[in-house]
């Protein structure tokens, strides 16, 4: 049962999220009582691997003023927001729920020329799990100017995620029970037994990648600060990380956040699928390092580290200790 949840129902994705593009559509109106920015990430990365043209994203999520938000979810929204507009994506919008009763609802509202031409209600959330096999959910077609008219409806209850004031509207939750923050770092608890995993950055010879690794984009044509962490293959056929190019969110030691997946043959590597630069910008800065420089194992070890540690938070959600 754990493997069918780690693989998406794909018949139930196209049907909702993805074939009403090749009929025209241009913009997603989504409300739904729960979401996460791992689905949102996978689904603006999947329209572009398909090659579909870009679309707009415009997300309600609906039981924000009942039950809150963890932390890593709301900083993962906003980051959405802001990244997705240096990046060849589609345009991502998103808002709580602060007011009136919660909202439980889940509804999909495709637009052209700013008329609802398909709508799709059901049981699935705005989540991976709730387009995944392990969830038996149901999605039908309904009215489209009839969901229309409700998506307006809740809007006018609503706050968006980058608001000034949105932490005044919306209870923020402690990112994690079994992490803790101190000084602008975060930890693992001591005594949790959260299973976790080291990983070398440096290659077979000890030496970092020239073209792979930290040092993927350093070759002619490619954006230099692109970058990945080496998975061996032992560990991806493990099931620690999610693999079919699932989307999952990691928190750093330095209390950053990230949106990473496993890909590559053979799943040899974890990326930051929305922009690569992402990853490589990221240790670059951490070691000290120039943007767009080579790294060489010297620097990790002037750094202290040449490798990094992550720990499973559950199956979306991971911790990345790249402290010395």
């Amino acid at each position: 049962m754990r493997r069918c949840i780690l693989m998406f129902n794909i018949p139930l994705i196209n049907q909702t999220l993805i074939e009403p593009i090749s009929r025209g559509a241009e913009e997603l109106l989504i409300v739904s009582g729960y979401a996460t920015p791992t689905m949102a990430s996978w689904h603006m990365t999947r329209i572009k691997e398909l090659s579909m043209p870009l679309i707009g994203i415009k997300l309600i999520v609906g039981m924000t003023n009942y039950d809150g938000l963890t932390k890593d979810v709301h900083e993962g929204f906003k980051q959405l927001v802001y990244t997705q507009s240096n990046t060849a994506l589609s345009k991502f919008q998103c808002q709580y729920i602060c007011q009136g009763p919660p909202v439980h609802s889940k509804l999909y509202i495709w637009m052209k020329n700013g008329e609802p031409v398909e709508a799709y209600t059901g049981s699935a959330n705005y989540t991976q799990a709730g387009f995944s096999l392990g969830r038996r959910e149901y999605i039908v077609p309904c009215n489209a100017y009839d969901a229309f008219s409700y998506f307006c409806s809740v809007e006018r209850d609503s706050i968006y995620c980058t608001h000034s004031e949105v932490e005044e509207n919306i209870i923020l939750q402690p990112i994690n029970p079994v992490l803790e923050a101190e000084n602008g770092h975060v930890q693992i608890v001591k005594g949790q037994g959260v299973e976790h995993v080291k990983l070398s950055l440096l290659a077979r010879d000890g030496e970092t990648g020239r073209r792979s690794g930290l040092n993927w984009g350093q070759r002619e044509g490619r954006e230099p600060n692109q970058a990945y962490i080496p998975l061996p293959a032992e560990i991806a056929r493990s099931g620690f990380f999610p693999l079919q190019k699932r989307h999952f969110s990691v928190i750093t030691d330095d209390n950053k956040h990230l949106i990473l997946r496993v890909e590559q043959q053979n799943d040899k590597a974890i990326t930051t699928p929305m922009n690569n630069s992402l990853l490589g910008e990221y240790f670059r800065n951490r070691i000290g390092v120039a943007n767009g420089a080579f790294v060489h194992s010297h620097d990790l070890e002037r750094y202290g580290r040449t490798d990094v540690d992550f720990y499973k938070l559950d199956d979306e959600h991971f911790y990345m200790d790249f402290s010395v």
